[in-house]
């Protein structure tokens, strides 16, 4: 009997030290935002590993660490539908920008992706590399994501396939269709990267040479993607003039290629435009109740962030930057270049026209050091201190750059983009890479989305003008793209999910970027996790790197 007695001790020592132990860390009295949209709820999480394992009342378990989130939210690690780190990456993979606003996974492949690479491309790519410097040590897309992850990341990457991408490596820069040959060439392209965990295809439209490419050709990728369970992703051919046009084409590529669609940084460009947007919002609702996989994103600013190519007629890119800047020099075609600039035209999205005024267009990069000085400067400062016209200093400072020149557009009115915030079925993306205010970074002036998007959804529409709900923000930020995206695991706080989670306090987050000091990091959020790892202890990283590369259903599946 004492045997026993003191077997049932052991058994019960050994069961609580058990359990005990069985966390890496304990999240405890925080506010439970789990991603569904839902009530929070007061609770603590419990993660073993990269998962979490159990959400509730933990106040008897041990974990080796024990984290305090009491008067705080804990939320899924918010999801960046649309990121352009593919470069900043490499040079800090820290991407404070957008760790310091709670961003665990950021997509990338808004119609150029980092892969597949030929010779050519890699060459060229090098050749037009401004302020980040690297060398191109991967040829496909998956291995570029490969690349990352055995670096080092901070953040979760995952990518579509950019059908500029596909169309350079196959046909170059030219203004011509694929011929049969070359479509199954690209075919081929897509099939791989999608077996390999491609996310599906992303266009942009508006720039040469994806400006060139028929709405067939479009179809026929997105028919191989899916095959994959794949997505379209589109930057539309027009977001202004032909808007409405442009959400038909986007539609009829999801009916014909059977395939979801979403739109990129939904908006309505130049005041023109502006009231477009309820026809097209009831364009999507319309689809979306036949039963078609319509989405959105946006960011959440009156402007955007492109280059000086969106001021220029693209058959002017017809061959590549090249054969622009021989064109430049060619007195007859420089004129038929400017003439058309300046001639409101449906036929192609001028941004210059759109914006209103030169006053409305400031430069944020450049490549050129002696032009380092324009940054900061508007359209109509810099043609008045060059002692040119807005249309001739377009093209002087592309030719002295030999670049698009990085350039922001005021564009967009507040109306609308608290109209589209409402919608259940619009994500967010910040458009933009991720930055820090430190080194090669403070070489030019980003757009504040870099370090604001996300935080000015919590802080400005949530919190202060209450467009929407936290818990519906939350859900925006997370279960839907992830959702969207058929991400594996991600995009809730449900046990048996990866842990990534973020640590915030929705009473202070909020953007400190503006387009005149962009540099400034958001506050509000304090602790960041990526994979059951914290990234973020305190508002300041932990020095260590956890983040993956995420795959599409097509190689998760396979």
């Amino acid at each position: 009997m004492k045997k026993i007695f003191a077997f049932l001790i052991l058994l019960t020592i050994f069961v609580f030290t058990s359990f005990a132990q069985e966390f890496d860390v304990i999240i405890k009295n925080g506010t439970i935002y789990d991603g569904s949209g839902g009530k929070p709820f007061k609770g603590d999480v419990g993660i073993k590993g990269d998962k979490v394992t159990a959400i509730g009342n933990l106040s008897k378990a041990k974990a080796t660490d024990v984290v305090d989130a009491n008067g705080l939210a804990v939320a899924p690690g918010f999801i960046n539908m649309l990121s352009w780190s593919t470069e900043s990456l490499i040079i800090d993979p820290r991407s404070m920008g957008e760790l310091k606003q709670g961003i665990t996974t950021q997509i990338m492949g808004e119609g150029d992706s980092m892969g597949p690479l030929n010779d050519r491309m890699k060459k060229q790519a090098i050749d037009f590399q401004g302020d980040f410097k690297y060398k191109i040590e991967w040829t496909t897309l998956a291995e570029y994501l490969q690349y990352l992850e055995k670096r080092g990341i901070s953040q979760n990457v995952a990518s579509f396939i950019g059908a500029t991408t596909i169309r350079q490596y196959v046909i170059g820069e030219e203004d011509k269709p694929p011929t049969p040959e070359q479509m199954e060439q690209m075919r081929e392209l897509v099939r791989k990267e999608m077996e390999a965990g491609a996310l599906g295809i992303g266009s942009s439209l508006i720039y040469a040479p994806a400006f060139y490419a028929k709405t067939e050709e479009l179809i026929e990728m997105c028919k191989v993607a899916a095959k994959y369970r794949g997505k379209y992703i589109s930057h539309m051919r027009s977001e202004g003039n032909q808007f409405v046009e442009a959400v038909e084409e986007l539609l009829r590529i999801s009916r014909e290629a059977k395939i979801p669609a979403e739109i990129y940084h939904l908006k309505a460009a130049g005041k023109d435009n502006w009231a477009k947007m309820d026809k097209v919002l009831a364009m999507v609702e319309a689809a979306r109740k036949k039963g078609m996989k319509i989405t959105a994103d946006m960011y959440t600013y009156p402007a955007g962030a492109t280059g000086l190519d969106a001021s220029i007629p693209p058959w002017a890119l017809s061959g590549g930057y090249e054969e622009l800047f021989k064109r430049l020099q060619n007195p007859e075609t420089r004129k038929k270049i400017l003439d058309e600039m300046r001639t409101v035209s449906d036929k192609w999205e001028n941004l210059r026209l759109a914006a209103g005024s030169p006053d409305r267009v400031l430069f944020s990069g450049f490549r050129n050091d002696k032009l380092k000085q324009y940054v900061g400067k508007t359209l109509a400062e810099v043609a008045k201190m060059r002692g040119t016209d807005p249309e001739n200093t377009v093209l002087d400072l592309m030719f002295e750059d030999k670049s698009r020149v990085d350039t922001i557009y005021f564009l967009m009115n507040e109306d609308n983009i608290k109209k589209q915030i409402k919608y259940p079925w619009v994500s967010f993306g910040s458009d933009a890479a991720s930055q820090a205010p430190e080194g090669v970074f403070l070489k030019s002036n980003p757009h504040p989305r870099s370090y604001g998007n996300f935080a000015r959804l919590l802080g400005k529409y949530v919190r202060e003008e209450k467009v929407i709900s936290l818990p519906e923000a939350i859900r925006r930020l997370t279960s839907l793209p992830a959702t969207n995206l058929e991400l594996d695991r991600r995009g809730f706080l449900k046990k048996g999910y990866f842990a990534d989670v973020v640590i915030f306090d929705p009473n202070t987050i909020a953007d400190k970027a503006t387009f005149e000091k962009p540099h400034q990091y958001s506050v509000g959020v304090r602790d960041v996790f990526v994979n059951g790892v914290q990234m973020l202890k305190d508002g300041e990283h932990t020095g260590k790197y956890s983040g993956r590369a995420l795959w599409g259903v097509g190689k998760v599946n396979k």
